[in-house]
């Protein structure tokens, strides 16, 4: 819950009360690139010491909004990140006062003020990224802003990465580092595949059992509720949703282990072969199992939805099974079983509402089936980033059109966005990072900029390699894009150890 209100209309300022100078352009731009961006070479010093935030009187929100006090703290230290005094000093020469105010989101620096407008606390939050991207050192170590005059909103409202913690497990922390990058990006939406059928990670409090004999090791490598709570709070103050999945029927091999009786015995010859499938939905105690899982999971995990995959999901065991064939007609569904599949949804008491579009091939063309019929679309089929390649192939990611199929304008409106997926068969914690960053970049300059103002790949690349320079500043192993050198190089912290 958000403590500040859940709407605010704001206007945060900036006022400079020292002398204007000019230099050169010391910022590519801003990545991903607003909506309308003006710079010029007027800029303006700016000093830690004599910086930090204020709430205006006027303010919807004020202290004690723990999303913009947070993120106040957080910025200063990105904007600033060798500042080492314990605060700035008495003296002010940036002030940033957040009023109430109606107008679009933009961000205006200027000779005597700067004013960053928000609409809601995740507005600010996304305009204070901006403006930590706008200010940059010299080489003498002096900080400046030039002048600068951004409107900026995201094309798309579900910006999202998956990550896969069932393939491999990983560490919270790696989460965490994850949900960093991914605010400096402006994704929303961290989609947790959290469990699959190699292992069930989720420590259930209904059903320990699930992770006591379905995980990879019952101590070591699960997430515990209060595990899932520091994610959910800390992805929170990014303004990050966090989406869990849990892919059923099929993919639940890992679930079988700590619930007997829950998946479908196969069948070879009349008799039972030793091997099972997908969830069985012929017996009520999967019923009432599926029932008050997600009735934990709705109650850990406060999103308003929750992903249930639904893919992949092997009819070979399912018909196989006599009683599975009984079920089937006594439902009335005869040999489709495609019926089945969706009786399987059926029994988690979910409706879809939204589509996410896997398929490889012609997405477009799955795309324009599903909005045909009414339905939202998350699209995902062209960026799937878990099999390594060269980095400059960022550019097959950053030159996908996610509406360049035939339908009206409002079948269209039915695609609300994309996202990444990292799938973890060989991705886990040692290359996660470098295996995202900066390729996941050009999919979220895709999902929030004007796409004839990011059409150009020759354009977007010195913005691009610049924001890459700013991850390693922030700690985040993001993978070269060519031949090249930053700054401010990515720093491991190596302990000093004697040969002799």
């Amino acid at each position: 819950m958000i403590t500040c209100g859940r709407y605010i209309r704001s206007i945060l300022y900036l006022l400079l009360l020292i002398s204007v100078q000019f230099g050169p352009h010391a910022v590519e731009g801003v990545w991903p690139l607003p909506q309308a961006f003006t710079s010029s070479p007027e800029r303006y010093p700016v000093n830690s010491q004599d910086f930090y935030f204020v709430y205006g009187r006027q303010s919807a929100a004020q202290q004690g909004c723990s999303v913009l006090d947070t993120a106040f703290k957080r910025y200063f230290s990105l904007i600033f990140p060798d500042h080492n005094s314990g605060s700035p000093a008495d003296r002010l020469s940036w002030t940033i006062y957040l009023v109430p105010f109606c107008v679009p989101d933009n961000l205006s620096i200027s000779a005597g003020k700067a004013s960053l407008n928000a609409e809601t606390v995740w507005g600010a939050v996304r305009g204070l990224e901006t403006f930590s991207q706008l200010v940059y050192q010299d080489d003498f170590g002096s900080y400046f802003v030039n002048k600068t005059e951004i409107d900026d909103f995201p094309r798309f409202q579900f910006r999202g990465i998956l990550l896969d913690t069932s393939r491999h497990f990983l560490p919270v922390q790696a989460i965490l580092k994850t949900l960093d990058a991914m605010a400096y990006s402006k994704f929303n939406v961290f989609h947790w595949h959290i469990v699959d059928d190699p292992s069930f990670p989720y420590q259930s409090s209904t059903f320990p059992d699930l992770s006591s004999k379905g995980a990879f090791h019952p101590m070591t490598h699960i997430y515990t509720q209060s595990d899932v709570r520091r994610v959910i709070s800390y992805a929170r103050l990014w303004g990050i949703r966090v989406l869990p999945e849990f892919d059923s029927p099929g993919h639940t091999t890992s679930w079988g282990k700590g619930q007997p009786g829950l998946l479908t015995p196969c069948y070879k010859g009349g008799t039972p072969s030793g091997t099972f499938g997908p969830v069985n939905p012929a017996l009520p105690s999967t019923y009432r199992f599926m029932a008050r899982l997600f009735k934990e999971v709705s109650s850990v995990f406060p999103d308003s939805y929750v992903h249930l995959g639904g893919d992949e999901v092997d009819f070979h065991c399912w018909r196989s099974n006599p009683d599975v064939r009984v079920f089937m007609q006594k439902m009335g569904f005869g040999g489709d079983f495609t019926k089945l599949e969706s009786q399987a949804f059926v029994l988690q008491r979910t409706s879809l509402s939204v589509v996410e579009v896997w398929r490889a091939g012609c997405y477009l063309c799955e795309v324009r089936r599903v909005v045909k019929a009414g339905l939202r679309v998350i699209l995902a089929s062209p960026w799937y980033l878990d099999q390594p390649g060269p980095t400059h192939n960022w550019a097959r990611y950053y030159t996908v059109w996610p509406l360049a199929f035939k339908g009206s304008e409002e079948q269209k409106k039915l695609v609300i966005g994309g996202e990444v997926c990292m799938w973890g068969e060989y991705v886990d914690a040692t290359n996660l990072t470098p295996r995202l960053w900066p390729r996941a970049s050009a999919v979220a300059e895709r999902l929030w900029s004007d796409e004839k103002q990011t059409s150009s790949v020759d354009k977007a690349f010195p913005r691009l390699q610049d924001f890459r320079c700013k991850l390693l500043r922030r700690g985040i192993q993001a993978e070269p894009l060519y031949v090249g050198h930053c700054k401010h190089e990515y720093q491991v912290d190596y302990k000093h150890t004697d040969l002799f």
